[in-house]
């Protein structure tokens, strides 16, 4: 059985949306305010692999993402999860974590058709 996990942040309208497919859907996901509890270290780095890179997590819009200079191609996984850690602003939002078997997978949620055919697969 699956496990859904929803970083959310209630304040954004792609993440609303997400919530309300998914409930659509009859999934009630567990509900991590990532602003106010953000992700470890760890947490990203696991969530970064499955997406493929550090790097798709990242919101490029942000102050902080200007200020630290992320966009530095030379930047590995490491200091792009540092970053994020430190400024839980700079994470996409939202993103849908299947936790189970056979495997955990994840997705950004953006736009909200992605979570269709995530769920779809």
């Amino acid at each position: 059985m699956s496990t859904y996990i929803l970083w959310h942040n209630a304040k954004c309208s792609k993440s609303r949306a997400a919530l309300e497919l998914l409930r659509d859907r009859g999934i009630e996901p567990a509900i991590r305010t990532y602003l106010d509890d953000p992700p470890s270290a760890d947490e990203l780095a696991a969530v970064a692999h499955m997406l493929g890179s550090a790097r798709v997590l990242l919101r490029d819009g942000e102050p902080e993402f200007v200020a630290l200079g992320l966009s530095r191609e030379e930047l590995g996984d490491d200091a792009l999860i540092a970053a994020m850690a430190a400024h839980p602003s700079l994470i996409q939002r939202p993103i849908l974590i299947q936790a189970g078997a056979p495997a955990s997978r994840a997705v950004i949620g953006r736009p909200t058709e992605r979570l269709v055919s995530f769920l779809d697969s």
